[in-house]
């Protein structure tokens, strides 16, 4: 049984995101984003002793320093790399369409960060748990990251990497120390908001991916 886990986690959090950033046209990246997802929350249905209810468990410890220090060090960090990177699309979405940046802020958490958090947080650690008990905590938790930064390969950004790297960190700390699947998505969902709105977006449009191969 623990040789089957592994090797259905390799498949699933390493050789598919690998697959889909070396082989898949960029154009067709987000429909098989959302296969995958489904995937995941098909193969996390089907985990022994899960129960859906347990998402909406841990609101009491959904508090506002957690959320305010991830808007601040997502807000630095990002206006340093976009200053550093690209300043003519700092604050892009907001001076060329400022409504669909109100689309992004209302519709992202629920289409993108949620199911994310759900494949991320609960499938890697519920699913994955017996495999995952020998490194101990911290480790899985830097594993996740991983995991999570390899997800994104697709864009082939060392700097959309490192950033879902930390984030990554941060939303597994959420779900795993705090023992609260709705603070990661709500992490998730203000990093990827401020993201937006500083000009961010542009680091993670597939229409920009270009592989370097």
């Amino acid at each position: 049984m623990m040789l089957l886990r592994w090797v259905e986690f390799l498949l699933f959090f390493v050789v598919a995101p690998v697959a889909i950033a070396v082989f898949m046209d960029p154009t067709n990246l987000f429909p098989m984003l959302f296969v995958i997802m489904l995937i995941g929350m098909v193969m996390l249905h089907l985990t022994p002793d899960f129960q859906w209810r347990s998402l909406i468990s841990g609101w009491s410890n959904v508090t506002w320093r957690p959320i305010a220090i991830t808007v601040a060090a997502t807000g630095v960090t990002a206006t340093v790399i976009m200053l550093t990177t690209a300043p003519d699309q700092m604050f892009g979405i907001i001076k060329r369409n400022p409504l669909l940046l109100l689309i992004i802020a209302t519709f992202y958490p629920i289409l993108s960060a949620l199911p994310q958090e759900i494949v991320f947080r609960p499938l890697f650690f519920r699913r994955y748990e017996m495999i995952l008990a020998p490194l101990g905590q911290k480790a899985a938790i830097v594993l996740n990251a991983a995991v999570f930064s390899l997800g994104h390969l697709m864009y082939w950004s060392p700097i959309v990497m490192i950033m879902t790297f930390f984030g990554g960190l941060i939303f597994a700390w959420a779900y795993v120390e705090k023992q609260s699947f709705p603070l990661a998505v709500i992490l998730h969902s203000v990093a990827g908001i401020v993201l937006f709105a500083l000009g961010m977006g542009v680091y993670f449009y597939s229409g920009n991916v270009v592989r370097p191969f």
